[in-house]
């Protein structure tokens, strides 16, 4: 199973908050894209162009009622156009808001945790964009997921994965597991590595959008709309062809989504400062 050390200890112990006026602001956008929500649920009635546009405003909209600005690098180039090869997005796994910065930039099906399915609202709106369930706790069915990711790639779509497993802080990360890169290999696909990063106006990265431990989807909410301002790095590297060798593909993505975000914690650092803020609060 994918596991992080990541937890309360990772969290800023002190950041520059929002306003009254801007939090009251942020929170009525939020409530009224929730309400607004049922139109995105029917936009499977829409013509297909409609659709993906719709689902990539109310992304960015999002974003925007959570204080988060989008600012995307593109360095795919030119050597190699998808043209209509599938292709495989792979990042690594910070916040629940990597899912609405991907889907801010372009439409595509999600690799998620199977139990999805089952949250409220949240769990119909994953079967509306044809999430391809992953149960992590019952690996026998990962070759299934891997076969459903390759078939809807060799039909041209864009696939989007977290092949690290689990979530990180964004200060230290985990590796790309191999086992997903394989529906790229068997169709064929090229893959988009991605590298997300969360950090300040002024550019310091900021740990406060991470959703790692026991944190709850409801706290973090709180805590991410009560900043004063976030913004939130994209890194586009260049397309990597499949080859052969999934672990190969794994270690090369891997590279290219890392150039990004200058991590500069181990893992090990994580464990020291997380019981040093235990011992100082005992």
């Amino acid at each position: 199973m994918p596991s992080s050390p990541c937890g309360d200890g990772c969290l800023p112990t002190a950041a520059e908050r929002a306003g009254l006026a801007r939090k009251a602001a942020r929170c009525a956008m939020l409530a009224a894209m929730l309400l607004s929500l049922p139109v995105l649920l029917a936009g499977g009635v829409l013509p297909g162009s409609w659709r993906r546009s719709l689902q990539r405003g109310y992304s960015r909209a999002a974003l925007r009622g959570l204080g988060m600005r989008l600012r995307v690098r593109d360095e795919r180039g030119l050597d190699l156009d998808p043209g209509e090869r599938g292709v495989l997005v792979v990042a690594g796994h910070v916040s629940w808001a990597d899912v609405l910065v991907l889907c801010a930039l372009g439409p595509a099906d999600f690799v998620a945790r199977a139990d999805l399915l089952d949250w409220p609202l949240l769990g119909t709106l994953a079967r509306r964009m044809r999430i391809i369930p992953i149960d992590r706790a019952r690996l026998s069915e990962l070759p299934g997921a891997v076969d459903e990711a390759a078939e809807r790639l060799r039909a041209g779509g864009r696939v989007v994965a977290f092949p690290e497993g689990t979530t990180w802080c964004g200060r230290a990360y985990g590796s790309f597991r191999p086992a997903l890169f394989q529906s790229a290999v068997a169709a064929g696909a090229l893959v988009q590595p991605v590298g997300i990063r969360y950090c300040t106006p002024d550019g310091r990265l900021d740990t406060t959008a991470c959703f790692v431990g026991d944190q709850t989807l409801a706290a973090s909410l709180r805590r991410t709309v009560g900043l004063r301002g976030l913004d939130v790095e994209v890194l586009l590297a260049p397309l990597e062809e499949p080859g052969a060798d999934r672990r190969e593909l794994a270690r090369r993505c891997e590279r290219a989504a890392r150039e990004i975000l200058g991590a500069d914690l181990t893992v090990q650092d994580i464990l020291d400062s997380m019981e040093e803020r235990q011992t100082t609060a005992a």
